[in-house]
């Protein structure tokens, strides 16, 4: 008898430990550690972002939320990092534009399809600014436009390397305009800025986050940005669009996707906590000190915006004729 019992306590431990992992694997998504994997370095605007977020996750779901950095090759380990993870929202990244859609044009081969992840949410869009030296003899974006026509294909203009955002960008608005302009590849933002203050070129269609603080100490002069609306940090400066280019809008932005095949109940979890995330007040602050409008749309919204923006790059691409090997 006494066997019998010890035997029943036993299988009945044994049950209810069963019972206990099965809840803890299906309960309520997330009963775990959410990891998001930056493919950028620490310290930037693309970092920061989602450690703001990844803060408030963690106070609502009571479950660590952990960045890990993956810089290298453009955004691109990082983003094949995800792509090769478990479908099951634990694991996310969190980027700018490159890897997602601009990199797919560029290099020869990529170690992941970046049309295949499972968009989460745009977390913020950053616009880009037209910026110049001090001593350039312009003071509105139209007479800059204008002086770069009567000298065209001796201004030049700064990028933070071939390929990158800034240097696409100053494609289109060659493209638009009908300009020559003579791009000057650097190692980064911080010496192409450089460089700018000390007039060696002449304009820098950089990220505002970088440019503003050396705007507000004149040190560089930013005369319009380049997205479809005035930015809260420059109210008075106009867009490219105001300025002459109708319908120009370039934005950097930053977004969250998922693993292919991510569960849609567990995408629309994820998204519907950052969406609350982002409304919070201290959270738009946090933003707005980094040049970022919050963004906050839907999976489908984000897909659709994803489309669009592979096929306004693939145009400043062939327009710049840019290869990375």
């Amino acid at each position: 008898m006494r066997q019998t019992t010890s035997m029943a306590c036993a299988a009945l431990a044994a049950w209810a430990v069963f019972c206990g992992v099965a809840h803890a694997e299906s309960g309520e998504f997330p009963n775990r550690p959410v990891r998001i994997v930056v493919p950028y370095s620490a310290g930037g605007t693309a970092d920061v972002l989602p450690r703001i977020i990844g803060e408030k996750l963690s106070a609502m779901w009571g479950q660590p939320v952990i960045i890990e950095n993956r810089p290298g090759a453009g955004g691109n380990i990082g983003a094949a990092l995800v792509a090769k993870a478990a479908p099951d929202g634990y694991t996310l990244v969190s980027t700018p534009p490159a890897p997602l859609v601009i990199n797919q044009y560029l290099y020869k081969s990529l170690q992941f399809d970046p049309e295949r992840f499972a968009p989460v949410a745009v977390l913020a869009r950053v616009p880009n600014v037209l910026a110049v030296k001090n001593d350039l003899p312009v003071k509105s974006a139209q007479e800059f436009i204008d002086y770069a026509r009567k000298n065209n294909g001796q201004v030049t203009v700064a990028t933070q390397g071939n390929g990158t955002t800034s240097h696409l960008t100053g494609a289109l608005v060659a493209s638009q305009a009908n300009l020559n302009f003579v791009f000057v590849p650097y190692g980064g933002t911080a010496p192409a800025l450089a460089d700018l203050m000390g007039g060696q070129v002449d304009a820098f269609f950089d990220n505002i986050s970088s440019t503003f603080r050396q705007h507000e100490a004149g040190k560089v002069r930013i005369l319009a940005v380049t997205s479809a609306q005035r930015s809260p940090l420059l109210p008075k400066t106009p867009t490219l669009a105001e300025s002459g280019l109708s319908g120009f809008d370039v934005s950097s932005w930053f977004g969250v996707v998922a693993p292919a095949g991510t569960p849609d109940d567990v995408v629309n979890k994820l998204n519907a906590s950052i969406a609350q995330v982002l409304q919070m007040p201290d959270v738009k602050q946090k933003f707005i000190e980094q040049g970022a409008e919050v963004g906050g749309d839907t999976p489908a919204q984000m897909a659709d915006f994803m489309k669009a923006e592979r096929i306004k790059w693939k145009k400043a691409i062939d327009t710049a004729k840019v290869t990375i090997n």
